[in-house]
């Protein structure tokens, strides 16, 4: 069974990555920044390394005997004075010279659905400027683009949890999101298949009013949907693009993006969103 070095392994996708390659008797490494963070089960302290993706030389080695790296590094929020182009490209770029240095056979990487389209917005540049890298490189690849994570469609729960929900515009655009148990299946079938792009994204095409529903449905207590017009999230991007750092409009620039895109992908898995606002209820959300 190959060898398989997982970067970004205490992330929301990583954990589920790292479960399934164990399921699936793989022998699998993770690629941690502190290793008292990784929760996934199963995962023995002899098979776990300790590195900082934003440093080169902290990756020495970390990919000696692995025949894939599977990375999906990646910041949502950024902290730490680091931007996209620090952690979404340059990390990613740190990984992919140490597995050419090693010799790894192939390299799936998780971008998102629509980056090229998209490459105007920070982060999706950075992603694509290291998608455009890794069809460069010589080695054997797979890009990965889901529409969105379960962990994602959080934010409307917290949000129904206050009593509103707001959206912009008519709540019409449409996006079938995926779990991360669900997607990681898709990242491990791709390491052994033949594909160099796989869209995908969950069973369930929803409407950002059904999204938001649902998320009413799962909250005890009275919810509604608040519409804004479209025009006023046209406004705030063109706003903080002006008086604010990249640091602060790029996430911003992302999630009010989505919010008027169609993020629809061929469907896979068997979750579902709802499920997943049900199993929110009593949890801490940040």
């Amino acid at each position: 069974m190959e060898r398989v070095l997982v970067a970004g392994a205490t992330g929301y996708l990583g954990g589920f990555v790292v479960k399934e390659l164990g399921a699936r008797g793989y022998f699998t490494t993770a690629l941690v920044r502190d290793r008292r963070k990784l929760e996934s089960e199963g995962i023995s302290r002899g098979v776990v390394i300790e590195a900082e993706v934003t440093q080169p030389q902290s990756l020495m080695g970390c990919c000696r005997d692995v025949d894939v790296v599977f990375s999906s590094v990646g910041i949502t929020r950024q902290k730490d004075g680091l931007t996209y182009m620090d952690v979404d490209f340059q990390s990613n770029m740190n990984l992919l010279e140490e597995a050419k240095r090693s010799g790894v056979r192939k390299f799936v990487y998780v971008s998102v659905l629509h980056g090229r389209e998209l490459r105007r917005l920070k982060i999706c540049e950075a992603k694509e400027r290291f998608v455009d890298a890794l069809a460069q490189s010589g080695l054997e690849y797979c890009v990965v683009r889901p529409t969105g994570y379960f962990s994602d469609m959080g934010e409307f729960y917290r949000m129904a949890r206050k009593g509103s929900v707001f959206l912009f515009g008519d709540g019409k655009c449409r996006m079938n999101p995926i779990s991360g148990a669900d997607l990681a299946k898709v990242c491990v079938d791709a390491m052994q298949g033949g594909a160099s792009e796989i869209a995908v994204g969950g069973p369930e095409v929803l409407t950002y009013n059904q999204i938001a529903s649902m998320a009413c449905d799962a909250v005890s207590g009275r919810c509604r949907v608040v519409h804004l017009p479209d025009g006023l999230r046209r406004f705030v991007l063109a706003l903080l693009r002006i008086v604010t750092s990249s640091r602060f409009y790029g996430p911003v620039e992302f999630v009010l993006t989505m919010l008027a895109t169609d993020m629809v992908a061929p469907v896979f898995g068997s979750q579902r969103l709802s499920e997943y606002f049900r199993g929110l209820k009593g949890q801490s959300l940040r």
